[in-house]
């Protein structure tokens, strides 16, 4: 380009300095070359520009290790399914991005291009289903009109209460708890007047699990050919675990939904909030493993009456956090939406309450506790109230009651006080325009 530039600069010197019968002509035609060099600047700047511009354009974002691998696993299964995503390169380009819209066309689900946690979910979790085999594999893939892509359609009728197979994403490690170490108690040597002291072993294992909980209990379901029924029911205990991680499918899912319609608040920032009902709840919470159904309402009446909130707002904002507790594993956070839900004249929820007493998740292990709960959602059902999970599985409450009527006989539980809480306030996310 520079070489360019000096030819035209030394023949342009040459016309200028022209005898003068020429000047005119000369003129003109220096001018011409002037213009010439002028303009070819102009455009290898514009060039030059816009190179850089494009360079800009297709910096890419590096994502974490964790992601990319997740990325990777979600363009395998598109490409699995005949859902073209291109190299699994963890990169979500043009081609993912067509990939995924196909698949939500596919599946009936809004087209976006991008995958809910719900969506991704069914997609992942067909997947595996898939390349694990089996006979449920072969039959669903050899009966349905879009071959081993049934699959999908067949995890997507699960989890609406259609009756097909469901099974767990991917196996995880199962943690066992650690045991500790009893510490040597030192005794006071001038006690608290009328006070006593306790002795201290130290803090107990953490709670289970629940998503682990519910990957081994998926695994096992797969195993078996499908769903326990009433007929088929053998261990209770096992079949009222099949129905809690079923619903806790459907609140993470209606959660979700309802996080993408509120305005203001990013997912992270609603995570950090719904946090905070865990301690604010917390003797609410451990009233759950002492008192009667009653007592517990009542406990959690007054702290609900202590935040000046309205129903609405809290019914809504309780939704929203339900889904992100066990979103995120959270017992506390599950257990504290649940019974602002049950208290405020929702006592379908109260299932809920009855799995987690039932496994120890974020309470203690109380089957008598337990049974109060599944009798007080299951009475609901039974004068009308709208199931709120697997709603397409009209058996479903009569499996859980028969499951609960195996369990024991209820026994009385030791009386909870009922003091009022104060000085927290509950995070709101606005009400449902539903």
């Amino acid at each position: 380009m520079f070489k360019k530039f000096s030819i035209m600069a030394v023949a342009g010197l040459a016309v200028l300095v022209s005898p003068a019968p020429e000047a005119r002509a000369g003129s003109n035609l220096a001018a011409g070359i002037a213009g010439a060099i002028i303009g070819g600047a102009i455009v290898h700047s514009v060039q030059k520009n816009k190179r850089r511009k494009t360079t800009r354009t297709y910096t890419r974002t590096r994502a974490s290790s964790a992601q990319r691998q997740e990325n990777r696993e979600v363009q395998t299964s598109l490409n699995y399914f005949s859902f073209p995503a291109g190299t699994p390169d963890g990169v979500f380009g043009r081609k993912t991005r067509v990939a995924v819209s196909s698949y939500q066309v596919y599946m009936g689900y809004p087209v976006t291009g991008k995958l809910t946690e719900f969506q991704k979910t069914v997609l992942l979790t067909s997947y595996h289903r898939t390349i694990a085999g089996g006979v449920i594999v072969s039959q669903v893939a050899g009966s349905s009109p879009d071959g081993i892509r049934g699959m999908l359609k067949n995890t997507q009728q699960q989890m609406a209460g259609g009756g097909a197979t469901y099974a767990a994403v991917t196996p995880q490690v199962i943690v066992q708890p650690v045991l500790v170490q009893p510490q040597a108690v030192v005794a006071s040597a001038t006690p608290a007047a009328g006070g006593f002291k306790m002795p201290s072993f130290g803090s107990a294992p953490g709670s289970s699990s629940m998503a682990n909980h519910c990957n081994k209990i998926s695994l096992i379901t797969n195993t078996n050919g499908g769903f326990t029924n009433i007929s088929s029911m053998q261990d209770p205990v096992f079949a009222l675990n099949e129905q809690f991680c079923l619903a806790r499918i459907y609140a993470i899912a209606q959660s979700e939904e309802m996080i993408t319609k509120v305005q203001g608040v990013n997912a992270a920032q609603m995570q950090a909030q719904c946090e905070t009902l865990g301690p604010a709840f917390k003797e609410q919470v451990a009233s759950l493993s002492l008192g009667t159904r009653d007592q517990v309402i009542a406990k959690t009446s007054n702290m609900i009456l202590s935040t000046g909130m309205s129903p609405a707002q809290l019914t809504h904002t309780a939704k929203i956090c339900l889904g992100v507790g066990y979103r995120t594993d959270n017992a506390d956070v599950a257990l504290a939406s649940t019974l602002i839900l049950v208290t405020l004249g929702e006592p379908v929820y109260g299932e809920l309450l009855g799995h987690h007493l039932l496994n120890g998740f974020g309470a203690s292990q109380r089957n008598d506790l337990a049974t109060q709960w599944y009798a007080s959602a299951n009475n609901a059902l039974e004068m009308g109230m709208p199931a709120v999970f697997v709603p397409g599985q009209t058996n479903r409450p009569a499996l859980i009651q028969a499951a609960v009527a195996r369990l024991g006989t209820p026994s009385a539980a030791t009386p909870v006080a009922t003091t009022q809480s104060t000085g927290f306030v509950v995070p709101t996310f606005g009400n449902s325009s539903n």
